[in-house]
């Protein structure tokens, strides 16, 4: 077994393992922060095809940056092992959801196949294809939202990468080893959709060869689907990629047109009730139900490098010590793994590779890994039911008795959903520094999504606001659009955000405020957007 930990980080419970590792839920020592630490295996970190892999993971969740998918914190490795620190996400695997409850109906199916396709859609804006989507790989947190998580076969679009994924959610491309697109990404969440909705895989297979031959000829079964979603599952399990949506946003669209006209304005929040109620049925399931007692902590989200679209958010990092010795193990690994030879200029170069993996930024170069298992950051209470062609299983990490091979609730290493929630003494309100507008983007005709970002200066209890406006002034919130909502946040001195809504009124202006309780001390945030629908001349 494994012993080696992180630097700076507790552990206190294992979430999930598998061949290639495993997931923790850990404590960042200095802020108290959880968090989820995959490491990968010991009997794989001594060699340089998966540490490469691993490492390549790692540099491609530090470029994304999206509210619908786990946060990379750092990367970390040694002579002694490598590991990926992510955030905690307090979420069931809707592997487990489908498992204990069936068929979701369809307006849950709608909502969370929405929710991990925006995921999928920021992956898809910066040339990053996922290709393991699959319920393993999506958590639902409590308040009926999900997320997308183990990206440890994902490549940049275009890369020719071998035959990798699910067999049961791979698109008939990817059997033959075609490069990686978005499109097979759109497959697999139709596949997934469509066991929502029926509570059994599109094709079923007694072996890989029978499996890959129903993706590539056999009809799609849009028939066994509800007549107002048949559509949407005939052309996203379309076997032409060309039949299909190009990428997950264009998906959304559909999707939320879809849902509209066939079940209404309230779809959204009907199916999300729904999904909120079948995980308040598994609530041992949850990290946070089975994480040991510290301080009432809320969901870690961390930046570790300035960022587009971050507001005024205050980075949080890893004390100096820990930043070292991360940085010196990084150097000293890739030396000792690939044996580099004494060179002019090698050393420099090193250290920015070092420095590179350690501190995730935005935007950084993203390497394509092969199909070789990796454990994920999310949990998952159940072990896959997928012959894979990967390489290997991969820890999963949620809340469950069993580890799936993915990284979401249930994954090759799930993302562990974590947010720490027991409380054992109530600390004073905290001044309230900074409140930011982080991104504020239209997800639909007449919906928006809204990332807030509250800075703190202790850990005490504070109230967040979001309120939503729609005129057609520029410069002016215009009236309000629907109720305000209110979040309760404390633990720790960072927390983010991410609500969305549905619009009732027409204005070609959206606006956003947020404000907090104790008041901040730059007043509040707000963010008025143009809706796509309207052109102002």
């Amino acid at each position: 077994m494994n012993t080696w930990a992180v630097p700076g980080y507790s552990d206190s419970l294992e979430l999930g393992s598998g061949a290639s590792g495993r997931v923790v839920l850990a404590v960042h020592e200095e802020t108290g922060v959880p968090v989820a630490v995959k490491y990968l295996s010991e009997s794989l970190h001594t060699r340089p095809d998966f540490v490469h892999d691993f490492r390549a993971e790692a540099r491609l969740l530090g470029g994304l940056r999206s509210p619908h998918v786990t946060e990379l914190y750092e990367y970390v490795e040694s002579t002694d092992g490598a590991a990926i620190v992510m955030e905690l996400v307090d979420g069931v695997p809707l592997r487990a959801l489908l498992r204990d409850q069936g068929p979701i109906g369809p307006e849950a199916a709608l909502v969370v196949l929405k929710g991990s396709l925006l995921g999928l859609a920021d992956a898809h804006r910066v040339g990053v294809v996922h290709r393991d989507y699959k319920p393993e790989n999506v958590l639902v947190t409590p308040d009926g939202s999900s997320k997308l998580v183990d990206f440890g076969i994902a490549v940049d679009a275009g890369t020719s990468a071998g035959v990798a994924g699910t067999p049961s959610y791979m698109a008939p491309e990817q059997w033959t080893g075609s490069p990686a697109s978005p499109s097979a990404d759109v497959y697999a969440a139709t596949a997934t959709f469509f066991e929502c909705l029926t509570g059994h895989k599109p094709y079923a297979g007694d072996n890989l060869a029978e499996l890959a031959l129903r993706h590539v000829d056999a009809p799609v079964p849009a028939e066994e689907a509800p007549e107002a979603v048949r559509e949407l599952v005939r052309r996203g399990l379309a076997k032409d990629p060309g039949e299909r949506q190009a990428e997950a946003e264009a998906f959304v669209r559909e999707l939320e047109e879809t849902a509209s006209t066939a079940y209404g304005p309230d779809w959204e929040q009907r199916g999300r009730g729904r999904l909120a109620a079948m995980v308040a049925l598994l609530p041992l399931l949850l990290p946070s139900a089975r994480s040991e007692p510290r301080t009432t902590t809320d969901t870690a989200r961390t930046d570790l490098g300035p960022g587009p679209g971050r507001g005024g958010a205050r980075s949080w990092l890893p004390g100096r010590p820990g930043t070292l010795v991360s940085t010196a193990a990084v150097l000293l690994g890739v030396l000792l793994t690939y044996g580099v030879q004494h060179a002019p200029g090698s050393a420099s170069q090193k250290a920015a590779q070092a420095l590179a993996t350690t501190r995730a930024r935005p935007g950084a170069e993203s390497t394509s890994p092969t199909a070789s298992p990796s454990p994920s950051s999310s949990a998952s209470p159940s072990a896959s039911d997928d012959l894979s062609p990967s390489p290997g299983p991969s820890p999963s990490g949620t809340a469950g008795p069993a580890a799936t091979a993915t990284a979401a609730p249930a994954t090759t290493a799930t993302a562990p959903g974590g947010t720490a929630t027991t409380s054992t003494a109530s600390p004073a309100a905290p001044t309230v520094k900074d409140v930011a507008v982080s991104s504020f983007r239209q997800t639909g005709p007449t919906t928006a999504t809204v990332t807030i970002d509250v800075t703190t200066d202790g850990t005490g209890p504070v109230s967040v606001t979001v309120s939503w406006f729609s005129g057609n002034l520029p410069g002016q919130l215009g009236a309000p659009d629907g109720a305000s909502q209110t979040f309760s946040r404390s633990g720790t001195t960072q927390h983010t955000i991410s609500v969305n809504h549905t619009f009732r009124n027409s204005g070609c202006y959206w606006a956003v405020q947020a404000t907090t309780t104790p008041p901040a001390t730059g007043g509040g945030a707000s963010q008025q957007l143009l809706t796509r629908r309207c052109e102002i001349g």
